[in-house]
């Protein structure tokens, strides 16, 4: 007899969808890197100076994966355990650096942590050595900077994951904060953990602009720059493919490891309330965390400061193109959003038998972007112009970059749905829209907020396959501030980073805060 009503014409249905968007990506993905082999006449063995990039990338990645997690997690439990005016302004505002273009933070970094940086004079008055921010430990902190963010976020949706009433089970017990980590946070960080360390490894691992900025010389050469190298310099398409292919395999091997540890089973649901901490309700963790979030804003927002002191300066007078462009980023933004949100939805659903199949969702950013759109262009070039489809192809590379973090956020929440409310929904037959539109939708309503706010700001902040395609009619802001960086317009393009910053926050905070809204942040 069966378990339970209508179970297999829901889960064919919904296996479909979820294999379908196996498809897409898998094939967006490999049939460009096979297009570069095939036009490249066969593989490239990798030599000396590939070797040394591959162990540059891993060690930096590696560096910068660990800061970014052992940083993140005191911020995010501070924020979780803490209840104060202006959290969800400070929420919204850390998650700036993650969002904003690399290059736009780069220059801010530069400003606080360079040579003639806020750091540095500080150091010069109290007569110290300065700083180097070039090298090993520049690419390092940047990194930091743009993934600490993000990894405090998904950390932050970890631990509200937790009920209400198991903190109110443990203070009746009399657990005190040792305790409470023990039984309740540790099982929730060794789940989630290992899928933030994995993402945050990826990214790093495909790095181009830091280590293009920061780092220093050959010697700080990743894997990402050496790809450019081979294109740039030795149109080498075969040497460019190989190593495409070889750090597609690291990032798949660390998405491997990093299910193979995600144990949680779920702490249960609870009734949405806002958790209160008794244990945390102590003078000496009051003032760790209060030290924490300032330490930690301090490091974010200063180079962000920075960035919006000399934006501000280039404000007025700003161009056309830069308000055609802007326009051109915010519809891209919304396009890439929804397909991204939509794939990663079909492949969490279809994780939850296969968890195997997150790891496709890695693709988008494992995959080189460069090789990437030579290959989208190697394909549509005997067929029609490039160019018109410049829209459409940046639209589908952004969801694919955005997809990785849209899935990691999606595929816990949805497991846990599933196994709370899956039975009671089964039992009262509500399949497809009912299912989406009654349970999914308003019980994910947070994390697809979340998810849907980092896809249309990492969309908006995109520098990839649109330098390849667009013309100067149908640019994107970011192409668009490159284009007066070259032109040596600074001030203005100055003012155009403030206003792309302003365009990704902004979108960020309405797809969130629309996600929160009557909820807890």
């Amino acid at each position: 007899m069966a378990a339970r009503p209508f179970p297999l014409r829901r889960a064919a249905f919904s296996d479909a969808l979820g294999w379908v968007a196996v498809a897409l990506v898998s094939g967006f993905i490999l049939f460009p890197l096979l297009a570069v082999f095939w036009r490249a006449g066969g593989a490239s063995l990798p030599g000396p100076a590939d070797w040394s990039a591959l162990r540059f990338t891993v060690l930096q990645s590696v560096l910068s994966a660990f800061f970014s997690i052992a940083l993140a997690v005191p911020v995010a439990r501070a924020l979780a355990r803490r209840q104060f005016a202006g959290r969800g302004l400070m929420i919204t505002l850390l998650g700036a650096p993650f969002i904003l273009p690399v290059i736009v933070g780069v220059l801010g970094l530069l400003a606080v942590f360079g040579r003639s940086g806020i750091v540095n004079q500080a150091m010069a008055w109290v007569g110290l050595p300065p700083v180097q921010i070039y090298g090993l430990h520049g690419v390092v902190l940047a990194h930091v900077f743009f993934n600490l963010p993000l990894a405090t976020r998904i950390l932050l949706q970890g631990w509200q994951s937790i009920p209400a009433e198991r903190f109110r089970l443990a203070a009746s017990l009399g657990f005190g904060p040792r305790d409470v980590f023990h039984l309740l946070e540790w099982p929730m960080l060794r789940a989630t953990l290992p899928g933030v360390a994995m993402v945050v490894f990826a990214i790093c691992l495909s790095s181009f602009a830091v280590a293009l900025t920061l780092g220093g010389g050959p010697r700080a050469t990743t894997v990402e720059l050496a790809i450019y190298q081979a294109f740039r310099f030795d149109f080498d398409l075969g040497r460019a493919a190989v190593l495409a292919v070889i750090q597609i395999a690291l990032v798949t091997l660390a998405a491997m490891l990093a299910l193979r540890f995600s144990l949680l089973d779920g702490f249960g649901r609870g009734l949405d309330r806002i958790p209160r901490r008794w244990e945390a309700e102590t003078w000496p963790l009051r003032l760790l965390d209060i030290v924490t979030l300032a330490l930690v804003a301090l490091f974010l927002m200063l180079p962000l400061g920075a960035v919006i002191w000399r934006g501000l300066a280039g404000l007025e007078g700003l161009p056309p193109p830069v308000w055609r462009a802007a326009a051109v980023s915010i519809v891209m933004a919304l396009v890439s959003t929804v397909l991204a949100v939509g794939l990663a939805l079909a492949l969490a659903h279809l994780a939850r038998r296969w968890r195997g199949i997150e790891a496709v969702g890695l693709l988008g950013i494992a995959a080189s972007p460069l090789v990437i759109g030579t290959g989208i262009f190697l394909l549509l070039n005997p067929l029609s112009d490039p160019s018109r489809w410049a829209f459409a192809v940046t639209a589908l590379v952004n969801a694919m970059a955005a997809l990785p973090f849209a899935l990691r956020v999606l595929a816990p929440a949805l497991r846990d749905l599933e196994k709370d409310f899956g039975p009671l929904a089964d039992s009262l037959g509500m399949r497809g829209a009912a299912r989406l539109r009654w349970l999914i939708l308003p019980r994910l309503r947070r994390p697809l907020g979340f998810s849907a706010g980092l896809a249309a700001t990492l969309s908006m902040g995109d520098l990839g396959v649109i330098a390849l395609f667009a013309d100067p009619e149908r640019a994107t802001l970011p192409l668009q501030i490159l284009r007066l960086m070259g032109a040596y317009r600074m001030d203005a393009a100055a003012g155009a980073a403030l206003v792309l910053l302003s365009l990704s926050l902004g979108l960020f905070w309405l797809f969130d805060r629309g996600g929160r809204r009557d909820a807890d942040a």
